[in-house]
């Protein structure tokens, strides 16, 4: 992968356990604000019209809806800014082969083909574990990778620090030693 410096994508091919985890995070996360908005939905509904309003998991309607909110969740967000809530705690981005963002038609594509890599058995993983590049079948249909960002993260953190302030006073220690905590040079 050739990535441009200034925009912070100079990380390696993120791999399976930081990619799972992400994953986990984003399911947990994209199926809590799904209940949550279904709540909403009942509760007013509910206030609305005085009747209870209850779903159940063999709606037809609850399931298509969910699917689609989980459509709208990854492409939004890989085709925003190439990172999903998970994959910005782990410090991961969705880009394209050779390092730029990877835009609306990629995210869409990455996302229809998202399901194809879980058929049989997970085998469209393999390739995470496997290939030089860590790309999933996903990846390969939608022309994307996976990369860590925390290296341009770190740079923005050396940024806002200032040379007075990384300077900690000197701890009381054995007589004759002088200890203090200075920033890396």
């Amino acid at each position: 992968m050739t990535a441009d410096p200034g925009n912070g994508l100079w990380g390696h091919y993120a791999g399976l356990v930081s990619r799972f985890v992400a994953y986990v995070v984003d399911s947990g996360t994209s199926t809590g604000i799904f209940a949550l908005a279904l709540a909403a939905v009942s509760f007013a509904s509910s206030v609305l019209t005085g009747h209870p309003v209850s779903w159940s998991r063999s709606d037809q309607a609850v399931a298509i809806a969910y699917f689609c909110w989980l459509f709208v969740y990854y492409a939004y967000s890989w085709a925003a800014n190439g990172k999903t809530f998970g994959m910005a705690l782990l410090g991961i981005r969705v880009v394209t082969e050779d390092g730029g963002a990877a835009g609306v038609r990629r995210a869409i594509i990455r996302t229809l083909a998202l399901p194809l890599s879980f058929l049989i058995c997970g085998l469209g993983f393999a390739g995470i574990l496997v290939g030089r590049e860590r790309r999933a079948l996903h990846d390969v249909i939608a022309g994307t990778v996976v990369v860590y960002t925390w290296q341009a993260r770190a740079a923005r953190l050396r940024f806002l620090t200032r040379e007075g302030a990384a300077q900690v006073p000197a701890q009381p220690g054995p007589p004759g030693r002088e200890t203090a905590v200075r920033r890396p040079q």
